[in-house]
């Protein structure tokens, strides 16, 4: 006699969990169990998990042949999730637990050995999946990340005694997490220049690289910058949170409408930066998906490692393909580096004197790579303050609640802008986009773009640092609530964007 049953339940691919039926058949023959359906290891030692946990929990294992598939067969499986919905097909199959127990769930939850339903990663993605097939998420109450959306039920259950009882839990709507202390602007003495820099980059969406001495401000000036960008609206906190389940990291933070801000340590790997690993984790590029992406001491990366992020940057997300695996994760970031300008870290000071050769400060420098330093909008020689404006007193310094007013009233003003110009060529909203859509948002006058044509034949601009130096302008004019791009907003563009110095 042949007993089979179909359990719902979903398999997690880049950031998206993707439908898989559980289809469990029990036959006569030689008693064990296989799984098929192209299952990683984690899943194939779901047969012990779920023969153990079955027992435990004072159900039966039938002494015949067990064969689990996960169908679609040619999407690969990975991880533990896949314990419970076996577990649950088996003990219908055999008439151990009612068909209702899960008819119209989707299941998943890794099993102890006493029939305990643990936590697994990327519940949220789950809840997504279950949505759209409208299904209810059943899974352990260990669950950190289960996100009440809308449409979607989520039940949790302790044991696989659960499912014979009908008791399925429920979880309560998330208290946001507690704001914290934000680091000020206003706790930088001077850099007034450098503050408006960031002002600049924040409503444009650019990115900055800080070049200068020990001691400058340049990892303080980074720090503060998340506080200047506008909270995270509800479609940008589920495609992040969304990036943090996946990964098992924190979501509270996240829904709370903070953005991300990531520093990996100048060690980091390639797989660490962009993603990778088998089965594949998002980086630290993609936790920082709509937030900020710090690399300090950027000239001590690895240069392979930093090439990595090149295509994250125009793309706003990092491609992985694999021998066994091709998926996509977002990395819609923007880009804060600092780096010192030589190994000393001394070049082009006023103070000190570097005592690192020519050749070497050179090839230091060209560690990034000329192709990354014309992917960053924003280039800033940063020097130490002067004592007189460390002395000063902390309200005559700009602070963060007065550059994040403007980033807001600039952002608000492009988005109205973009709106009224609604036959122009496609611009993103941070600017992205053709040159002739960049052009177009920028309305430049004869004036201004004589200066621009002049400045990019005296540097040897490419056509990518011209895009990007009329994304400044453009920035620059939102800042100022201008719907044209003058001759002025040109100049102060091309002193963001053009560098002067051995490694420009």
């Amino acid at each position: 006699m042949r007993m089979q049953c179909a359990v719902a339940s979903a398999a997690i691919s880049g950031v998206r969990a993707i439908p898989v039926q559980v289809e469990v058949a029990v036959s006569g023959g030689i008693p064990g169990m296989s799984i098929v359906g192209m299952p990683d290891t984690a899943v194939q030692e779901a047969r012990e998990r779920v023969r153990a946990a079955v027992k435990g929990c004072g159900f039966s294992m039938p002494a015949e042949k067990i064969v689990v598939n996960l169908a679609p067969s040619s999407l690969r499986k990975t991880g533990s999730g896949f314990d419970l919905p076996i577990a649950a097909g088996i003990l219908v199959a055999t008439g151990q637990i009612p068909p209702e127990a899960v008819r119209g769930k989707l299941m998943v939850g890794e099993l102890s050995l006493e029939g305990f339903v643990r936590p697994v990663k990327g519940m949220l993605a789950y809840e997504v999946c279950a949505r759209a097939e409208g299904l209810t998420v059943v899974c352990s109450p260990a669950c950190r990340d289960v996100t009440e959306l809308e449409d979607v039920e989520v039940r949790s259950i302790r044991t696989l005694r659960d499912l014979q009882s009908g008791e399925y839990g429920s979880f309560g709507r998330r208290p946001l997490a507690p704001e914290g202390s934000v680091p000020d602007f206003a706790d930088i003495a001077g850099h007034e220049y450098e503050k408006r820099a960031f002002q600049i980059a924040a409503a444009g969406g650019l990115g900055v690289l800080m070049m200068g001495p020990p001691g400058s401000g340049k990892t303080m000036l980074a720090s503060r910058a998340a506080s200047i960008l506008p909270p995270l609206s509800e479609e940008e906190r589920l495609e992040t949170a969304l990036v943090y389940s996946v990964a098992g990291g924190d979501v509270d933070g996240v829904l709370a409408g903070r953005r991300p801000f990531r520093a990996p340590h100048h060690g980091t790997t390639m797989a660490g930066l962009v993603g990778g690993g088998n089965p594949p984790k998002p980086g630290e590029a993609s936790l920082a998906h709509n937030g900020i992406l710090f690399l300090d001491e950027l000239g001590e990366f690895s240069s392979s490692v930093l090439q990595g992020i090149r295509q994250p940057l125009e793309s706003g997300m990092v491609r992985l393909v694999r021998a066994s695996y091709r998926v996509t994760f977002p990395a819609r970031f923007m880009l804060v580096a600092a780096s010192n300008p030589c190994p000393c870290g001394y070049f082009g000071d006023a103070e000190v004197a570097c005592s690192c050769p020519e050749a070497r400060v050179r090839a230091y420098q060209n560690r990034i790579g000329g192709p990354l330093m014309d992917r960053i909008d924003i280039h800033l020689d940063v020097s130490r303050p002067r004592p007189e404006d460390l002395l000063r007193p902390t309200g005559a310094s700009t602070g963060t609640t007065e550059l994040r007013e403007g980033v807001l009233r600039a952002r608000a003003f492009a988005s109205w802008r973009r709106a009224r110009d609604a036959n122009a060529p496609f611009q993103g909203p941070r600017g992205e986009g053709s040159l002739e859509a960049v052009l177009a948002s920028c309305r430049l006058d004869r004036r201004a773009l004589g200066l621009l044509e002049s400045m990019a034949r005296a540097t040897s601009m490419s056509p990518r640092g011209i895009v990007r130096t009329l994304r400044i302008a453009r920035a620059i004019a939102d800042v100022a609530e201008r719907e044209q791009a003058y001759e002025e907003d040109v100049a102060e563009a091309l002193g963001y964007h053009v560098r002067e110095g051995i490694g420009a």
